[in-house]
């Protein structure tokens, strides 16, 4: 049995540290280098950063965020899901500089930063219901 943790936090900017650290810490059973720890944080901290941001238009919603390593493999699969709002098009919402919010200055990029420092990403949302975005990173 692969080890995994499961937990729920407040959609909150400060969440989105903790997030990154939760999952690299975990991620240390499977010996990555430096680079790839980095890589996972930021591609986690992306993804918990467009839940905060786009999910809920109130304060007070919840982002889960689940972790799996499989040592043997030494990979770690990493889903964070939100509760909110959800995305119309997600194909749309993967290309590079969309955003809905284009009086923020963010820049749009958080997907394909999150497909650039993973092995695998997918987005699975519903409107209404909210957002599911799992990446795969493997450690060579």
């Amino acid at each position: 049995m692969n080890n995994f943790f499961d937990m729920k936090m407040l959609s909150c900017g400060k969440n989105e540290a903790f997030a990154r650290s939760a999952v690299a810490t975990f991620a240390l059973c499977c010996s990555p280098t430096l680079e790839e720890i980095n890589d996972l944080k930021t591609a986690v901290s992306e993804a918990v950063t467009n839940a905060v941001v786009h999910a809920y238009s109130e304060a007070g919603g919840i982002i889960e965020l689940l972790a799996e390593v499989d040592e043997e493999a030494r990979t770690i699969t990493v889903s964070v899901t939100d509760f909110g709002c959800g995305i119309a098009n997600v194909e749309e919402a993967k290309e590079p500089f969309y955003t809905t919010r284009p009086d923020d200055e963010r820049s749009g990029m958080g997907f394909t930063i999150i497909e650039t420092f993973t092995d695998e990403m997918t987005v699975r949302s519903k409107i209404g219901e909210g957002t599911t975005v799992t990446m795969k990173k493997v450690f060579r």
